[in-house]
C-alpha cells in the first residue's frame, strides 16, 4: 500500500465559527492542524503518496504542507471548482493516482479521528478479494447513522438509511469513513458531476454484484463534525486516548506549545492544549479545552470543555463551559457563558454582560 486519497473539501458548516477562516481539516487539534494527524498515521502505515481532494478554502492547504516531504510523504492537490460530493471528489483526483487497476487505494474522510489499524483493513481487502472494503465501527445508538449489515464472512449485504424505528435497527455497525478501493473501481464512478459514495456508489456496486467487504474495528473512533466533538478529540489526543505520531510532545494532562506563556499557578487539566504565543494568566483554570495560537486568557478565568480561537481574548474571572469563541473575538471580564454558546469571529461581549444563575 503506497497511495491514498484524503477528502478534505467540506465546508465544515457544523463547526462554525471555527471554519470561517480555516478549512475543517486545518483547524488545530493537539497542537497541529487535524489533517497532520491523519497524514502522520497514513505514513506510519506505509503510505507515501497522498492526493488531497480540496474545495473550500483550498488555497490554505498547499502553503502549509507543501510537497509533504517534511512528513515523509509526496502530496498532491486537486481542487474542485464546484462541490462534487464524496464519490465525485474521489473520481476527480483519479488522474493523479499511480496504482494499477487491481491495486488498492486508501480513502479517508478529513474529519474522522480513529485508531483504525490501516494495514489490517488493507490485508482484509486483499485476502477477501474485495472490490471495495469499508471500515465499520459499532455504536451504542446507531439512529444518527447509516447502517451496514454484513454476513458471517464480513461481506456487506446492504446499506440502510438512518433507522427511524427500533425494528429498523438491524445492526449496530456503521460506515466509519475509511475505505480501500481497487483502482479500477474508482474509474467506474461518473466524472464531472456530484456523486455520493454512500448513497450512490456503494449501493450501486452492491446491486451490480460487486464484492464489498466490511471490517469491524471498534478501537477509538470520533466524528469531529461538531465543536464539542472537536474539543473532545483534541483532548483525547493530548491524554493519549487517541493515538497519533503527530502529537507535539508527551501525552499528559495538558500540552503547551513553544512560545506560549502560562502563569505558574494556572491549572491546566483534562487534555487542555495551549497554542503558540497564547497567554494564560494567573489563577486561570482550563479543563479539557483548546486554546489556539495568540489567544489570551486573563487571570482567574475558568474554561471547561471549550475552544478559544486564534487571537481571541477571554476576560478576567469569566466562566466558559462548553463554549466556542471564534478567532479574534473578545469576551470581557466577569461573564458566564454555558451550554453550547458560540461567539462569532471578532465579536465583542462587554464586561459583565452575560451571567447565568445556578438554577438556569
Amino acid at each position: 500500500m503506497t497511495e491514498a486519497i484524503l477528502l478534505v473539501g467540506g465546508k465544515g458548516t457544523r463547526l462554525r465559527p471555527l471554519t470561517v477562516h480555516t478549512p475543517k481539516p486545518m483547524v488545530p487539534a493537539a497542537g497541529v492542524p487535524f489533517l497532520t494527524h491523519q497524514l502522520a498515521r497514513a505514513r506510519a502505515a506505509g503510505v507515501d503518496h497522498v492526493v488531497l481532494a480540496t474545495s473550500y478554502l483550498a488555497e490554505i492547504f498547499e502553503p502549509y504542507f507543501g510537497d509533504g516531504s517534511s512528513l515523509g510523504l509526496h502530496l498532491e492537490y486537486v481542487t474542485e471548482e464546484e462541490p462534487l460530493g464524496t464519490g465525485g471528489a474521489i473520481r476527480n483526483v483519479a488522474p493523479l493516482l499511480r496504482s494499477a487497476p487491481g491495486e488498492p487505494v486508501l480513502i479517508f474522510n478529513g474529519d474522522i479521528l480513529t485508531g483504525l489499524d490501516i494495514q489490517a483493513l488493507v490485508t482484509t481487502h486483499q485476502s477477501a478479494g474485495a472490490d471495495v472494503s469499508l471500515h465499520l465501527t459499532r455504536v451504542a445508538d446507531p439512529r444518527a447513522f447509516g447502517l451496514v449489515p454484513t454476513d458471517d464472512s464480513g461481506r456487506v449485504t446492504a446499506f440502510l438509511e438512518k433507522p427511524q424505528t427500533p425494528e429498523e435497527i438491524v445492526t449496530d455497525q456503521i460506515n466509519a469513513g475509511a475505505y480501500v478501493f481497487n483502482r479500477s473501481v474508482i474509474d467506474t464512478i461518473p466524472a464531472g458531476r456530484p456523486v455520493s459514495v454512500e448513497r450512490e456508489t456503494f449501493p450501486g456496486l452492491l446491486a451490480s454484484g460487486a464484492h464489498l467487504q466490511g471490517m469491524v474495528d471498534s478501537t477509538y473512533w470520533l466524528d469531529l463534525g461538531t465543536p464539542q466533538a472537536f474539543v473532545r478529540g483534541s483532548a483525547d489526543l493530548v491524554l493519549g486516548r487517541a493515538s497519533s505520531p503527530a502529537v507535539a510532545g508527551r501525552c499528559g494532562d495538558c500540552l503547551v506549545l513553544d512560545g506560549a506563556d502560562v502563569a505558574e499557578d494556572a491549572k491546566l487539566t483534562g487534555g487542555t492544549s495551549v497554542g503558540r504565543e497564547a497567554v494564560v494568566g494567573a489563577g486561570a483554570t482550563l479543563d479539557g479545552s483548546l486554546v489556539h495560537a495568540g489567544a489570551v486568557i486573563e487571570p482567574g478565568a475558568v474554561i471547561q470543555d471549550s475552544l478559544i480561537g486564534a487571537g481571541a481574548r477571554i476576560g478576567a474571572r469569566t466562566v466558559l463551559e462548553g463554549v466556542v469563541v471564534g478567532d479574534g473575538a473578545v469576551v470581557g471580564a466577569d461573564n458566564e457563558l454555558r451550554s453550547g454558546v458560540r461567539i462569532w469571529c471578532d465579536a465583542v461581549i462587554p464586561d459583565g454582560a452575560v451571567r447565568f444563575s445556578s438554577d438556569q
